[in-house]
């Protein structure tokens, strides 16, 4: 399949037990590159491959042995997983370039593209490219691109930090062979999966390898992985330098849909999530459909709870849109899927093009249901409870809020709630719960929305209408509750 540039691409794990034998290495010389199977010789459509680090064989000389058949010397690749409970991937990154669906979020200097393509991971560099041209340089950087932001970026020499997490490698290291065949240093850094490392711990490393890199202004952060991922990695780029250039490929249904549009980065507090941090608009997102099916099912059915918001929140018709399409939608339909992450990215982006940074009122209808949701997941432990079943109940205990309140009847509750357990979501709090309306509350006042220890919630008056309300008393949350 041709020779790959001999361009500087290496691989490291924070949390990997034996740090003197790497996951994977990669070679600076082109005829010597170690790297996945699946990345070298794509040709192979389909390979499955572990995602734990132990499940990688290794060979004399501290490189990767390859079993006999499976690729040629000098690989390393990953076999199915013989122990243990870790999933395998099926990766499916086509060779050709798919056709896309573009969905444009229009910031001034700051605008930027939302690709939502079907097997394309081996072409994110490309459209990285093309967002470049678009910001005025047909060379990614030698006079205009992002001058306005970053100032510009060089054409030989370019750097892309890759942040992934073990669960989802695979697929970073398809994104991370595109970059190098379109002639980037790069450096990919694997974190653990969960909300635990949405904490400053994780992000001091993250910033301690910038620094052993050494990263600056020009350097392109690039998120691989879900929601966890694309906060973190997002909040680095938005602090490390005062700024860098970042670009979002989510992984997760989750991601695609919510945490990677709109510039909202940051990090847990033991207290509050999402407590800590900034806004920092990507340069572009790119969405591949195709690994949403690597995803186990609670993850998946995680992200439905934030696309059926959309339709609560926002478009009366795209709620039934879903309500109509439910096999599709537990089915992992491809055209289903795409009209699903395409409406729900167009909604959202017509809500931070008018309240970027939350100034108006307007973007905290996004945040229909979160803040039960959030008090829920702090309560639980990061990660108990994901946050698309949190949202998922949330929703319903919010819409039962407008009830009492007298601004909706029950049949507006009885749809959120029948067509979110018709995709598997929970509608009320774990069996088991201990918390208290009072701990519930506590948290709630921890809540970004709050002003002045004064709860605010976002409830619907009708199907697809959502309105902000700051004059609740805590004696009808405590009722719903």
């Amino acid at each position: 399949m041709g020779t790959v540039p001999s361009r500087t691409l290496r691989c490291c794990g924070f949390f990997h037990s034996d740090a003197k034998h790497p996951v994977s290495r990669i070679s600076k010389h082109a005829n010597r590159l170690v790297f996945a199977a699946h990345v070298l010789n794509v040709s192979r459509s389909h390979e499955t491959l572990g995602v734990s680090p132990e499940n990688l064989k290794s060979g004399p000389g501290s490189e990767w042995s390859v079993p006999n058949g499976y690729a040629r010397p000098g690989c390393a690749t990953a076999v199915e997983p013989s122990r243990g409970n870790a999933r395998p991937l099926t990766i499916k990154h086509a060779m050709t370039k798919q056709p896309s669906t573009t969905v444009n979020v229009s910031l001034g200097d700051r605008s930027y593209e939302i690709v939502i393509t079907h097997g394309g991971l081996t072409h994110v560099a490309e459209h990285v490219r093309q967002w470049g041209e678009r910001l005025g340089d047909t060379n990614l950087g030698d006079t205009n691109v992002g001058s306005t932001r970053y100032g510009a970026w060089p054409s030989t020499e370019r750097k892309a930090v890759l942040v992934t997490d073990k669960n989802v490698r695979p697929h970073a290291e398809a994104v991370q062979h595109s970059f190098a065949t379109d002639d980037w240093d790069t450096e990919l850094i694997v974190i653990e999966p969960g909300e635990k490392s949405k904490r400053l711990e994780v992000v001091s490393q993250l910033y301690d390898r910038l620094v052993d890199i050494p990263a600056d202004r020009r350097t392109l952060v690039v998120a691989v992985g879900g929601g966890v991922v694309g906060d973190a990695a997002g909040f680095v780029a938005a602090t490390y330098v005062r700024g860098l250039p970042f670009v979002q490929v989510p992984t997760s249904l989750l991601a695609d849909v919510d945490s990677s549009v709109g510039g909202k980065v940051g990090i847990n507090h033991p207290q509050a999530k999402n407590l800590i941090g900034a806004f920092h608009q990507p340069i572009g997102v790119f969405i591949d459909t195709d690994v949403l099916g690597t995803l186990p099912v609670r993850e998946y059915r995680s992200g439905l709870a934030e696309v059926i918001k959309y339709g609560v929140i926002l478009d009366a018709d795209f709620f039934a849109y879903l309500e109509d399409h439910l096999t599709g939608l537990n089915d992992r339909e491809p055209g289903v899927l795409t009209h699903a992450i395409a409406r729900s990215c167009r909604l959202k982006a017509d809500v931070v093009e008018q309240d970027e940074y939350e100034q108006t009122g307007l973007r905290a209808v996004l945040n229909y249901g979160h803040t039960f949701a959030h008090a829920y997941e702090a309560l639980a432990g990061y990660g108990e409870l994901l946050h698309g079943e949190a949202v998922a109940i949330g929703m319903v205990d919010a819409s039962r809020l407008a009830e009492r309140r007298g601004l909706i009847d029950a049949s507006v509750t009885g749809r959120q709630i029948d067509l979110l357990k018709a995709v598997g979501l929970p509608t009320s709090r774990p069996d088991g719960a201990t918390w208290s309306a009072d701990d519930v509350l506590g948290r709630m006042r921890l809540d970004k929305k709050s002003l002045a220890g004064k709860l605010r919630f976002i409830l619907p008056t009708k199907l697809g209408h959502v309105e902000l309300f700051d004059d609740v008393p805590e004696s009808d949350v405590k009722a719903v509750l």
